[in-house]
């Protein structure tokens, strides 16, 4: 894991031009003229050239990337003074700094590990409230008029009955659905998007390819499905991990394209 906190000299010498450097006082009928531009407390910075303002636009820059990555482990209850940060660079400059470069890196490197360590432990309690959370909906939802469980744990009720051909796992379907979380969030929308989806059935997650297979074209069934046929652990900022799934499919047709028009033209040839 790359080190969130490691200050280069570039980064610590922008970050103290921009936040502590001490302000110079502009002299009156000796400077030329200059832009100007309200800093911190209303205080004007006179930038005498061109490379002056790059230099404190490098600054800002640096500085609000820095101040954005001290404040990230505050939200996982890792809290840095930002006093002690500026300390730090001001006593790089004065080639006075309190710890050696042996300490300092072992310090980086210490806070890298309780950073990922609190990340992983929350990680894993988000997943396992997730988990007990889909466990419980999903007990609820079985108990409903008309839902259906097969072996795998898929539960699958229908809203709309259709009497069309089913697909088989190697073919490619056009559908339109939404699908949701367990507390309504959506997270995916074909109707949304104003068209359908065509897929192979084969390359989706596990629950789609055994639950679709159930619907005669022209249905319209409600899937809830458990983590284990979706996406498991992985964690997405959409999907958290261990979600139970629901989703609503309608099966418009199967698409399978040239090679259904290739197999009627085999099968025509076959009759000749």
């Amino acid at each position: 894991m790359k080190s969130m906190f490691k200050v280069s000299l570039l980064a610590a010498t922008v970050m103290l031009a921009a936040g502590c450097q001490k302000e110079e006082e502009p002299k009156a009928d000796t400077q030329p003229a200059t832009e100007q531009v309200q800093a911190e407390a209303g205080k004007a910075v006179n930038f005498k050239t061109e490379d002056d303002k790059a230099a404190y636009a490098i600054g800002v820059s640096f500085a609000n990337y820095l101040n954005t990555s001290l404040d990230k482990p505050s939200e996982i209850g890792i809290h840095l003074n930002k006093d002690l940060v500026l300390q730090g660079i001001e006593h790089v400059f004065s080639g006075k700094p309190e710890l050696s470069e042996e300490e300092t890196r072992a310090a980086l490197e210490g806070l890298d590990k309780r950073v990922a360590d609190k990340m992983q432990k929350q990680s894993a309690e988000k997943a396992a409230k997730n988990k007990k959370a889909g466990d419980e909906f999903r007990a609820e939802f079985e108990k409903q008029d008309g839902v259906k469980k097969t072996d795998s744990g898929l539960l699958y009720q229908i809203i709309t009955p259709a009497d069309g051909e089913m697909p088989k796992e190697t073919d490619t379907v056009q559908v339109h659905y939404k699908g949701t979380l367990i507390d309504g969030t959506q997270f995916d929308s074909s109707y949304d998007r104003g068209e359908p989806a065509t897929f192979p059935l084969n390359r989706v997650i596990p629950g789609w390819t055994e639950g679709v297979q159930l619907m005669p074209v022209g249905s319209k069934f409600k899937f809830v499905i458990p983590p284990e046929l979706a996406y498991g652990e992985q964690d997405t900022p959409t999907i958290p991990a261990n979600s139970t799934l629901v989703f609503e499919v309608e099966l418009l047709k199967i698409d399978n394209g040239d090679k259904a028009q290739d197999a009627g033209a085999d099968s025509a040839k076959a009759s000749q």
